[in-house]
């Protein structure tokens, strides 16, 4: 149980750590947008198509980095949930037995 409590703690600080960098990458370009939850081509680019690397080459390199920030993000998020879930259990039982 205590490991289970270390680690949801480095969990968060690595949560809080990934969004700190998601909110960087916000702030580099407002298309973006100010959401840390969703990829970034869930936004819509003014244009009649989405910007092609050809388009504008830093933009799409740093909307792909930030892409997978996200995805490291969620990832993180359901291994802490699984550390919780596996908290909870031990502490269930600690009370139960």
């Amino acid at each position: 149980m205590i490991i289970s409590i270390l680690l949801l703690i480095i969990l968060y600080l690595l949560h809080q750590y990934i969004v700190a960098w998601i909110v960087y990458y916000n702030n580099t370009d407002e298309r973006f947008g100010d959401s840390i939850w969703r990829w970034t081509y869930d936004y819509k680019v003014v244009g009649k198509r989405d910007i092609s690397d050809l388009d504008d080459k830093p933009f799409v390199r740093m909307r792909r980095i930030r892409n997978r920030t996200v995805s490291l993000m969620y990832c993180n998020f359901f291994v802490g949930f699984t550390v919780f879930m596996s908290f909870l259990s031990h502490l269930l039982i600690l009370i139960l037995a």
